[in-house]
């Protein structure tokens, strides 16, 4: 039997226990981020601006209709700035419940530096997520954030938004935010293995078997994932980096440690000594694998 949808004020206290989270594991700071949950009657439960997510109580909550107007709330509260975002989501996606943006550091570094999570490094992400693309940069509290989400939202249940934070949507409150811990730990992880110089790719095929797993698992996604991540501009499915090998289900990508070289004033080419030992070292590894090959 379906379970019973939950009160209003249990989802007033579990938003109250997202923000201490967001809050108590540096998602947010000062008064960052804010949360909603899809209501009965077409109406938006969220949290307020201008308050710490760490110290939210249920009374704080606003209520508003799917057109961000305001139905209830304490005297001098309002809807987050940021509601333009949440709203689009919701429009975009009946089955959406929850939306939870926040400022996890390691995601939002990727998403300042405009590297996309979009490679199929960890099995638990290409399952769960898929991938994880970058919206771009719309002055935040306006349209021009929430017409940057709008096509990503349709496909993805996670996306960075372009020197802003990171976004995340759920069937309920904590589905949502349990991928906004997904999104930070998979960006700590890639974080490192760039730091590292090299990274394993899960290749295309074994790509194939986890997305045919998500049955197995119970999990929706709104998207398939690419078989081919140049087939158009705007692919209806989610665009993943995985190379093709057809019996492997590892591939060694050496190339993310890859040094750049700089050219001096004069044509001269100046590299560091790290760097040059880093290109030293990618060599010795291609020639090493084509002897063994």
């Amino acid at each position: 039997m379906p379970q019973p949808l939950p009160s209003e004020d249990q989802l007033r206290l579990d938003i109250v226990e997202v923000g201490r989270r967001l809050w108590a594991r540096g998602f947010v700071a000062s008064n960052d981020g804010n949360i909603s949950v899809r209501l009965p009657g077409d109406r938006l439960l969220m949290t307020p601006t201008s308050v710490s997510k760490g110290f939210l109580t249920p009374e704080m909550m606003v209520v508003t209709d799917l057109d961000g107007r305001m139905l209830s709330g304490e005297p001098g509260r309002k809807p987050s700035s940021e509601i333009l975002m949440h709203l689009v989501a919701y429009r975009q996606r009946a089955d959406v419940h929850a939306v939870v943006h926040a400022h996890p550091p390691q995601a939002t570094g990727f998403a300042v530096a405009g590297i996309p999570l979009d490679r199929a490094v960890l099995a638990e992400v290409v399952t769960t997520l898929g991938s994880i693309p970058i919206a771009e940069y719309g002055t935040p509290s306006t349209p021009e954030l929430s017409a940057s989400v709008e096509p990503y939202v349709r496909k993805h249940d996670a996306l960075l938004l372009a020197n802003h934070g990171a976004l995340a949507l759920g069937k309920d409150l904590f589905a949502a935010y349990y991928k906004m811990e997904t999104i930070e730990h998979f960006a700590r992880i890639s974080l490192v293995t760039r730091l590292l110089g090299r990274e394993h790719l899960l290749s295309r095929e074994e790509v194939g078997r986890l997305q045919e797993l998500r049955g197995t698992y119970g999990i929706a996604s709104p998207a398939p994932v690419c078989p081919d991540p140049a087939s158009g501009d705007d692919p209806p499915c989610q665009v993943l980096q995985a190379p093709s090998a057809p019996g492997e289900r590892l591939v060694l990508d050496a190339a993310v440690g890859r040094a750049r070289v700089a050219i001096g004033n004069t044509g001269e080419i100046q590299l560091t000594y790290a760097e040059l030992t880093t290109l030293i070292e990618g060599a010795v590894r291609h020639l090493t694998a084509r002897t063994m090959a």
